[in-house]
């Protein structure tokens, strides 16, 4: 669409603590992983880009922005939040205990609940956070330990099935110390697990009577008049399918106001119509513009573009359950199957062709370039028909009357679902569906609408194979809620069903120091295996566009910072806008 979570990522063109946060665009929502190391897994930006408007006047309060995507929310509850949609109206109503600044680092700043960062125990096992004691949720109540204690303790809990489950679940015990101080200790060494503090929490004195497992279903989230919220801004309105308002709260706590009166969050039926929309003026910013489109918004020199490399990446994942299988007979059962498969697919042309050169080959769930990247020890898949060819003939496949593979009396044919209304999906899909039907593999690529998708399809794991992107909201390499067993769905992010063992004691392996070059060998390992045994092909990652009206304006220490997760929302509060 996120750990700290990966999210699911569809709005990007394409839902990892960005959980991942899944990719419509999550994080990993899925939104998806946290860490405790200041290094940064993302690319970090050494400067701002350039403001799209010379600030000489300086800010103006007033004005209403119009914010854009082609997916609508499921759900902005911070404990239920599971992909980029319901992550983006979230960061403008919801303040967090703390937040990245551009480089990645994690700060207290005037808009975080923490007043400053946490003290950490030599053993790092605990950790003591301090609230400011000017903090109030938009019902006026006071933010205390006890909302901290709440949101902590009920992310944990199994039975509410939140995205944060393996963010918080190494905790031993929350405590209130008093009215602003919480202490964490942690029931073992937890590397990202600062990361995880830049978390959003919920209010106690609503949901304290909410049982977890019913959480997913309470109105809290869903329901704006019953969504109290914490952040600059509160959420007033819900069109479903059209449009999301959100006005200024005249209480809000913060040191540093907001100077934009009202944000409208508006949802176009597909990435084309929003890219007209920005064009027309009907829209002040999107932040995944096309591939394809990038050079005709450009033409245009009303519009401010950033573009770099960002914190996603895409791609292709298998379903081990085999109750989704006609017969129950999982088809990607077999590892050289899944190997024929990456062999199959034309990566570096869907690189060069459809993301016209803005994107890099990944062969394992770290970002190229950064500090957990594997290189060479993990396995590069070479487009290569006749290579896939003898892999299944290996596995037991044979081509049937029709040229489709069968084994065991059953036809290699799968659905492939993606999001709809992502242009770049629908053409990647296409390649894949050509590529293996070169190799005598059948697939029927399935568009469906975002909201819908994940919550009855993705989330629970009821799919055979998709394509999908995460989007890393936190510079931690740590994927052990989409990757291991522990984590299958409703408590995890692992909705593909896969099992490795080894690599699930990597993975705890990996976070179980906080020396980065021990965690980078552990990485190195990781790698190797995960692109061996492929739950995933890994595609690549890419870069989004991120577009922005005459209308908007920032300093340029404000501007938005593509490579952290949400960073296109980067210091909004400080934004203005003018007529």
């Amino acid at each position: 669409m996120a750990k700290k979570r990966k999210w699911w990522s569809g709005l990007l063109v394409l839902s990892l603590v960005g959980v991942l946060f899944t990719g419509c665009s999550t994080n990993n929502t899925a939104t998806n992983s946290p860490s405790a190391t200041a290094e940064s897994s993302a690319p970090a930006a050494s400067e701002a880009p350039a403001a799209s408007k010379p600030a000489a006047d300086g800010p103006v309060d007033g004005g209403t922005i119009v914010m854009s995507s082609f997916s609508d929310i499921v759900n902005i509850n911070p404990l239920m939040i599971n992909d980029t949609s319901s992550g983006d109206v979230a960061e403008f109503v919801f303040a967090k205990l703390y937040d990245l600044d551009r480089q990645g680092n994690v700060q207290a700043e005037p808009w975080s609940l923490a007043a400053a960062v946490p003290e950490i125990s030599a053993d790092g096992l605990t950790y003591t956070i301090k609230l400011k004691d000017t903090i109030k949720w938009s019902d006026g109540q006071p933010i205390t330990a006890d909302d901290v204690v709440y949101t902590i303790e009920t992310a944990k809990n199994p039975e509410t099935g939140s995205p944060l489950t393996s963010a918080f679940d190494k905790v031993k015990t929350v405590a209130k110390v008093d009215d602003h101080t919480v202490k964490i200790t942690m029931s073992k060494i937890y590397a990202p697990f600062l990361y995880a503090l830049c978390q959003a929490i919920v209010p106690a004195h609503i949901l304290k009577d909410v049982a977890p497992k019913t959480m997913q279903t309470n109105a809290y989230g869903t329901d704006p008049a019953k969504t109290v919220t914490s952040g600059p801004w509160k959420w007033t309105s819900w069109k479903q399918g059209d449009s999301h308002t959100l006005d200024a709260d005249p209480n809000y706590w913060g040191e540093v106001k907001p100077h934009i009166a009202q944000v409208v969050y508006k949802i176009y039926a597909d990435q084309n119509t929003e890219v007209q929309a920005l064009l027309k003026g009907d829209t002040d910013h999107i932040s995944a513009i096309p591939v394809t489109q990038v050079e005709a918004v450009k033409a245009n020199d009303k519009i401010n573009i950033i573009q770099k490399p960002g914190a996603q990446y895409e791609y292709v994942m298998f379903n081990f359950d085999s109750k989704n299988f006609k017969d129950k007979y999982g088809l990607f059962a077999g590892q050289k199957t899944r190997q024929a498969i990456a062999h199959a697919l034309n990566r570096q042309g869907m690189v060069d062709n459809i993301l016209k050169g803005v994107g890099a080959l990944m062969n394992a769930p770290f970002l190229p370039g950064t500090w957990a990247d594997p290189g060479d020890a993990a396995v590069n898949y070479d487009y290569n028909a006749e290579t896939a060819k003898k892999l299944l003939a290996e596995d037991g496949w044979v081509a049937g009357k029709d040229g489709i593979l069968t084994k065991d009396g059953h036809r290699f044919s799968f659905e492939l679902q993606y999001n709809a209304g992502n242009s770049r999906r629908e053409q990647v899909a296409a390649v894949i569906q050509q590529n293996l039907k070169e190799v005598g593999i059948e697939v029927t690529p399935k568009a469906i609408d975002f909201a819908a998708w994940i919550d009855q399809n993705v989330t629970p794991g009821k799919f055979q194979a998709l394509l999908l992107a995460w989007s890393l909201n936190t510079p931690d390499p740590d994927s052990e809620s989409v990757f291991s067993s522990k984590y299958f769905p409703p408590a995890g992010q692992n909705s593909g069903w896969y099992k490795n063992e080894k690599l699930d004691k990597l993975w705890v392996d990996g976070y179980s120091t906080v020396d980065q070059a021990k965690r980078k060998e552990i990485y190195k390992e990781v790698g190797k295996e995960i692109s061996t045994d492929l739950p995933y092909v890994f595609l690549y990652q890419y870069g989004q566009a991120i577009g922005t009206g005459p209308r908007v304006h920032w300093a340029d220490e404000d501007a938005p910072e593509p490579s952290l997760g949400y960073g296109q929302y980067f210091h909004a509060l400080k934004w203005w806008v003018t007529n």
